[in-house]
């Protein structure tokens, strides 16, 4: 059975909002909201022109805000793709339970529903992003089970996706692959920082290439081949190359095991967007091209 989005813990309205704003953000309360709709975590509204609020609809994504809101203004500088630090953070209240932020508003469209206009440019860009965000992580930094961890601990997520998605993808392609990528050699080096959670849906791009990444709650340290997944779902093969060969010349340490744990990353991310997809098109999309992309480009390890 195809999933959808988890309910919501908590249901979040307008009128919740600017209750809020007028408690804790005074300031702010007579601003124009828009409701943005649901993402897997987070309900959105965009504030005004130049703000957007994210409050977690749900208690397993309530401290994944918190890691934003801890970490974000640290790693952004150094960042040259902006980010949504917080400007303003909100705390339980008016019935509401959990942190929420209050952020900058990125123009743009999303890269899971937009074609790259220009994809050599987008590898460039996502490589200079991996690359700087790929730096030796503090003791402290969130653990995350599901991300960055090596891949045998994922194994039993992939066997359940693939009997849930019999008929739907390529049972024996899928498992071939997975196996391939879980005889590569594990990371060794010490845990990097990583987005965790680096898909299309969290790209927003405008004229110029990339104009944000967005949505830090997986922020976690472990092994960068978890982020370097995204160059299957979004890039095309040529570009795929570029990213590659960019982010060896800045300074990623990515070897041939390192890319082959990346591809078995996306192939349980496109599995995922598969999984997820009812009544989701765009989710759908997204599954069926990566795991086209993860799939085709293997014989010639693109």
């Amino acid at each position: 059975m195809i999933e959808a989005i988890p309910p919501a813990d908590v249901q979040i309205t307008p009128s919740l909002l600017r209750a809020l704003l007028e408690e804790q953000h005074p300031d702010l309360a007579d601003l124009p909201l828009v409701d943005s709709g649901n993402g897997w975590d987070n309900r959105l509204f965009r504030l005004g022109d130049r703000l957007g609020v994210r409050l977690p609809r749900r208690h397993q994504a309530a401290t994944l805000i918190e890691h934003e809101q801890r970490w974000l203004p640290e790693l952004a500088p150094r960042l040259p793709i902006p980010v949504p630090v917080p400007v303003r953070t909100g705390r339980p209240g008016c019935g509401y339970p959990w942190s929420w932020s209050i952020t900058r508003w990125f123009e743009g469209s999303s890269a899971a529903s937009t074609p790259l206009r220009d994809p050599h440019r987008a590898a460039e860009q996502l490589a200079a992003f991996v690359s700087a965000l790929h730096v030796n992580a503090p003791y402290d930094a969130p653990r995350n089970p599901f991300r960055g961890v090596p891949l045998a601990n994922r194994t039993g997520s992939v066997d359940g996706l693939v009997k849930q998605l019999e008929g739907v993808v390529d049972s024996e392609a899928v498992m071939r692959i997975w196996e391939r990528a879980l005889r590569a050699r594990e990371w060794s080096g010490p845990p990097v920082w990583i987005h965790g959670d680096l898909h299309p849906g969290n790209l927003l791009l405008d004229d110029a290439g990339v104009a944000a990444v967005l949505d830090f709650g997986d922020l976690t340290a472990g092994d960068p081949a978890t982020d370097l997944s995204v160059a299957w779902m979004v890039l095309p093969s040529s570009a795929r190359a570029m990213f590659r060969d960019a982010t060896r010349e800045l300074g990623d340490a990515i070897d041939d095991d390192t890319w082959m744990r990346a591809r078995g990353w996306a192939l349980l991310f496109g599995l995922v967007f598969l999984a997820n997809s009812r009544d989701d098109a765009p989710s759908e999309a997204l599954g069926r091209r990566t795991m086209a992309a993860t799939i085709d480009g293997f014989a010639s390890g693109t």
